[in-house]
């Protein structure tokens, strides 16, 4: 079974920046689609980015302009640098991966564990 491990999480005070990453492990062929949710407390878990295989971005209109996602195809890799950070921003960001090909097996979707993010006033 695919994993995806996330890291670069913390605390950060308003304008500043973090760096998240996520890798996912196992003997993948393909990944079509990989991005990044977040939940904060209290709310409903949604979108703020997401790239294709094929490089295309999507993102949550609250940070266009201010995060930026890339992916690394051959690492199965996919980081979001968060720039000039909101106390709105503060979350646990989860990162997923959609349709999921290995040798074997096939996996419609996939979520990492979270990494908290925290941006005080």
């Amino acid at each position: 079974q695919v994993q995806l491990v996330e890291s670069g999480g913390g605390l950060v005070q308003a304008g500043g920046s973090l760096r998240l990453s996520c890798a996912a492990s196992g003997s993948i062929f393909s990944i079509n689609t990989m991005g990044w949710y977040r939940q904060a407390p209290g709310k409903q878990r949604e979108l703020v980015a997401i790239v294709t295989s094929g490089g295309t971005t999507n993102y949550a209109d609250s940070v266009k302009g201010r995060f930026t996602i890339s992916r690394d195809n051959a690492k199965n890799t996919v980081s979001m640098q968060m720039n000039s950070l909101k106390p709105e921003d503060t979350a646990v960001y989860y990162c997923r991966a959609d349709e999921i090909r290995t040798r074997l097996t096939y996996e419609p979707q996939s979520w990492g564990q979270g990494t908290q993010v925290t941006v005080s006033s």
